[in-house]
């Protein structure tokens, strides 16, 4: 055995001379057979020779209970692979460093840096300023010996993964725990045990055999609580009870219905109840003869649960608390002379005292966010939701709230917050891209300043400044010139005054202070510099915003009212075609051309989301937005001679005065996140969305049309390139396909749709730890966009129910994501699947093409340069 490991590790010694002989040119199996012989050399010649490599381990024979809540169990984990294939080039790295590492080295350097600090300390002891930068230095060196003496070298901590070697006491434990995990489950004579089977080269598979045998089914839940009033409270709630008849025993639900009593006690002014009055529950499976079960019985058998709630020792009750005073104390400011600190310190407010601590704030306002009442029941609810009404004022750095025991089980409340500043600027700046996801990267500047309780109302007032500048590709006109990137700009100042209530007569705005309301008023300017053109908004807003819960929130627009102006843009050869394109697509019957005259658009809107995902947590969540926009409402009050009159409009294309729009929008956005291992995801999106325009003109703006492709969108795609519908792409006043020799379309402009339905597959994992985690994923797209106008004559770009599925374009790729916890860099590369613009008559060929089918073309030899090149999109954060 020992002569072949020899040959074995003579032949690896060979394969890695020779593997820089392999070109870029070589085949493409035998570079992936090259990394599988390197990774089995390296794992196998340097591992232990009496220890075996846990290769997998796998989950057999369970039914009811779920193979990844067993997985959960086991904390070994084998050595990362590559796509599932025996590849782990992880261990294969870290055994790579492991060559060159010597820990007793980076010991001994670690004491030499020590001692010679310590001398030059002595030295530096009457220089502070040399001794701070000693200290500075000396603790990142000596920070840096620390973790490579612990974790190894770079190689080894940023690339690599020690081997995971299988020990047997630790599957003997695992069993045991799945075994214990089945008899919490309600299978208590389930049974779990192991086999092993050994693979080549010292490694291992283990194998978990799961009998779950019968399952035990609640028969009977028996409350025994010796509190009369607690016994009141807790069977009038059984309605909402983790614990149902007919349910499997499951000890989380007994876990869970402890802790929803503690919380339903202490919600009814139980302070000091806690689950540890609720003891172990009785359990009961003998009742009515039942006998021990055979080994493979299957049947379901009945179990009697019995709950205790206890009274504290010696009481015959639990003790119910009532809140006594009620105390606010603003910390004062410490700016301010000592006379004005006291000239607005103390203010009562329906029985609770606010010390305002010199600083004019409403005690009105503060006395909508604070949930705790004098007399009332406590309630662990209202103290959650008062500190977080306080928080999310963003006026306060800290917020306490601490309660005192006094007689009569009277707690006396008192509540601290520590103001922010009242003054605030910022800077920011970065990586982004402009037009929501849509474009190429490019740097962005953002100043703000900041007034907090402007009025005394605990408003808050922003002013900010943004400049952001980007790359366009695709504005290519001559496909021999040798520029394809250009520049755009986006220059952008905005003010907003937020109120934290609703702002509304009447009653009704007071019945939205339990759900932390906002008013935002915001005036804003935007001018968006680009190759086509230009375009420049003026936009008034406001809006009601308020969160029913931390998941659901609603927000309501009142109020949008933009004046629009758009020109020229910065290059005149791009401008001139985009312009002549529009005419165009204006003989056509589209409508297009209307987003870009001097126009007034305004609206209302209503938007809703639920979302239950948290960044930085893998667990199973959704997300849904729902927008429902009306444009123009108010103008329906007047007829259509009047607008005309108003907004001096004489005439179509020639007219100087203002277009209007009239328009309904609707767009839903739902995603599911669905956790398949600890580190890997599969996430899902539909998106859809309607705009259609009721005014004398059909026409919707620009901004509210909708669009495919890019970075967020169908990435095989460029930037908002895609569609409409089955529609080829064009260039001039000519209907013909606008195409390279060698195969590719040329999307010059953007293609913007009235209707839109897309939808995306993503499967996200880990690969390694570079400075920040490394994420890959594998993605399929598939989506388009369509018009509403049926008097068109652009073939294809109508949404027909009888034609629209073929319309669908698909699209598929892979994507790294560098993540650095606080933002999230993106590459994603996609080709096309399925074109449905390329089904088109050919002048060349005399016939009509359809290549619609276009995943064949794909060539890794013209990655750029064929007729289905390779596009990369770029983002910040994740898609969806």
């Amino acid at each position: 055995m020992k002569k072949i490991d020899d040959v074995f590790g003579m032949k690896c010694d060979r394969l890695r001379r020779y593997a820089s002989y392999f070109t870029p040119y070589r085949s493409v199996l035998s570079v992936f057979m090259l990394s599988v012989t390197l990774s089995g050399c390296l794992s196998s010649k340097r591992l232990q020779s009496d220890k075996y490599l846990l290769t997998a381990q796998t989950v057999k024979g369970n039914n009811a209970i779920t193979r990844e809540q067993f997985e959960s169990l086991i904390p070994q984990k084998p050595n990362r692979r590559i796509l599932g294939l025996p590849i782990t080039l992880p261990l294969w790295f870290y055994q790579l460093g492991l060559r060159t590492y010597n820990r007793d080295a980076v010991l001994r350097e670690l004491e030499a840096k020590t001692n010679e600090f310590e001398q030059q300390s002595q030295q530096l002891a009457n220089q502070p300023n040399a001794l701070k930068k000693l200290n500075r230095r000396f603790s990142r060196k000596a920070k840096n010996l620390r973790q490579e003496a612990e974790e190894g070298n770079w190689l080894m901590r940023n690339l690599g993964e020690p081997p995971a070697y299988f020990a047997e006491r630790d599957a003997q434990a695992n069993a045991a725990k799945m075994q214990k995990y089945l008899s919490d489950k309600g299978f208590f004579h389930g049974r779990a045990s192991y086999r092993l089977d050994t693979l080549r080269r010292s490694q291992i598979r283990v194998n978990y055999l799961i009998t779950e045998n019968a399952g035990f089914y609640l028969r009977t839940i028996k409350y025994e609580i010796a509190d009369p009033r607690v016994d009141s409270i807790v069977r009038s709630s059984l309605n909402v009870s983790k614990l149902k008849l007919g349910d499997r025993f499951d000890l989380d639900n007994i876990s869970g219905e402890k802790i929803r009593i503690e919380s339903l006690l202490r919600d009814r002014g139980y302070y000091t109840f806690s689950r540890q009055y609720i003891p172990v529950t009785d359990l009961d499976t003998t009742r009515r003869g039942v006998e021990r079960l055979p080994t493979a019985d299957t049947l379901r058998r009945k179990i009697d649960v019995y709950l205790k709630i206890l009274n504290p020792p010696g009481q015959s009750e639990h003790p119910v608390y009532r809140i006594g005073d009620v105390e606010v104390r603003i910390s004062p400011d410490e700016l301010q002379p000592a006379i004005a600190q006291t000239a607005l310190d103390t203010v009562s407010q329906n029985g609770v005292t606010y010390l305002l601590g010199g600083r004019n704030i409403s005690s009105r306002i503060l006395d909508n966010k604070i949930r705790t009442r004098p007399g009332a029941l406590y309630s662990q609810t209202d103290y959650r939701e008062t500190q977080r009404s306080l928080f999310l004022l963003n006026q306060f750095k800290f917020v306490n709230l601490n309660f005192t025991d006094t007689t009569n089980r009277r707690l006396r409340t008192l509540i601290t917050a520590t103001p922010l500043d009242k003054y605030e600027a910022t800077a920011e700046s970065g990586v982004t891209v402009l037009y929501q996801g849509q474009g190429y990267p490019g740097g962005f500047g953002n100043l703000t300043f900041r007034v907090r309780n402007l009025f005394g109302g605990l408003e808050t007032f922003e002013t900010s400044l943004r400049y952001g500048i980007e790359a366009q590709t695709g504005f290519v006109i001559d496909p021999n010139s040798p520029r394809s990137v250009y520049k755009s700009q986006e220059l952008g100042i905005s003010t907003s005054l937020i109120f934290p209530q609703i702002l509304f007569p009447g009653k009704l705005r007071f019945r939205f202070n339990q759900y932390n309301p906002r008013t935002q008023i915001s005036l804003g300017y935007s001018n968006s510099i680009r190759p086509d053109y230009q375009r420049s908004t003026l936009r008034a807003t406001t809006a009601y915003n308020w969160q029913i819960s931390p998941t659901k929130q609603f927000s309501f627009l009142i109020a949008d009212i933009n004046l629009i102006n758009a020109g020229n843009g910065t290059n005149s050869t791009i401008s001139n075609a985009f312009y002549s394109q529009l005419d165009s697509l204006t003989e056509q019957g589209n409508t297009i051309y209307l987003g870009f005259r001097r126009s007034f658009a305004s609206g209302i809107s209503l938007a809703y989301t639920h979302n239950t995902n948290t960044v930085g947590q893998n667990r199973r969540a959704n997300f849904l937005r729902t927008v429902v926009e009306s444009g123009g409402t108010t103008l329906n009050f007047f007829s259509n001679d009047q607008l005309r009159k108003i907004f001096s409009l004489n005439g179509t294309m020639g007219s100087t005065g203002l277009q209007y729009y009239k328009y309904v929008r609707l767009n839903v956005d739902y995603r599911h996140y669905l956790p398949i291992r600890t580190r890997t995801t599969l996430a899902f999106r539909v998106n859809t969305g309607l705009a259609y325009g009721y005014g004398p003109d059909n026409g919707v703006p620009y901004e509210k049309l909708f669009f495919a492709g890019g970075s967020n969108s169908v990435r095989a795609w460029l930037p908002r390139r895609l569609g409409p519908g089955s529609a080829f792409p064009f260039s001039g006043t000519t209907n013909q396909v606008a195409i390279t020799k060698e195969g590719q379309f040329v999307y010059l402009f953007e293609q913007p749709g009235n209707i839109l339905l897309e939808g995306s597959a993503e499967l996200r994992g880990r690969l390694f730890h570079l400075f920040a985690d490394v994420n890959g994923a594998v993605f399929i797209d598939a989506g388009n966009v369509w018009t509403t106008k049926d008097d068109t004559r652009r073939t294809g770009e109508n949404f027909q129910f009888s034609t629209f599925f073929p319309q669908i374009a698909v699209g598929t790729g892979v994507g790294l994501r560098f993540d650095f916890s606080f933002f999230v860099i993106r590459f994603d590369g996609g080709i096309k699947v399925w074109d449905p613009a390329r089904q088109f008559f050919s002048e060349t060929d005399g016939k009509v093409v359809d290549q619609r089918f276009i995943l064949p073309k794909f060539s890794l030899k013209q990655l750029s340069s064929g007729p289905n090149p390779l596009v990369i999109n770029f983002g910040i954060g994740y898609p969806f």
